[in-house]
């Protein structure tokens, strides 16, 4: 089993950032890839952000390019999310996720462990 722990959420205005981290522990051999996907109400779960573990491949959600950055800080099995210029529609529970496949993957089903997600709004 892997436990993943997200963290730094909150409420901020329009344009501004947050960094949301993702700290996974216990069987963490088995995974390759961490991502990042949120689910705002009334919708569906959607992805945002991946990368690989071992050599930081990544991929991000058209959404989000050039305003949100993926990170990960190996020695501490911590994945980050670097989120910039934040919008309204940006608010959503920000889950963190991991997957065994080595090439950072968009689909949902694609990954095995689930944190229990940290909230995100962003006022106009």
């Amino acid at each position: 089993q892997v436990q993943l722990v997200e963290s730094g959420g909150g409420l901020v205005q329009a344009g501004d950032s947050l960094r949301l981290s993702c700290t996974a522990s216990g069987r963490i051999y088995t995974i390759y890839t961490m991502g990042w996907f949120r689910q705002a109400p009334g919708k569906e779960r959607e992805f945002v952000a991946a990368i690989n573990w071992s050599d930081g491949n990544t991929n991000l959600a058209d959404s989000v390019k050039g305003r949100f950055t993926i990170s990960r800080e190996n020695a501490k099995n911590t994945v980050y999310l670097r989120m910039n210029s934040l919008k309204p529609e940006d608010t959503a529970v920000y889950y963190c996720a991991a997957s065994p496949i080595s090439r950072p993957q968009i689909l949902a089903r694609l990954y095995d462990y689930w944190g229990q997600g940290t909230q995100v709004t962003v006022s106009s």
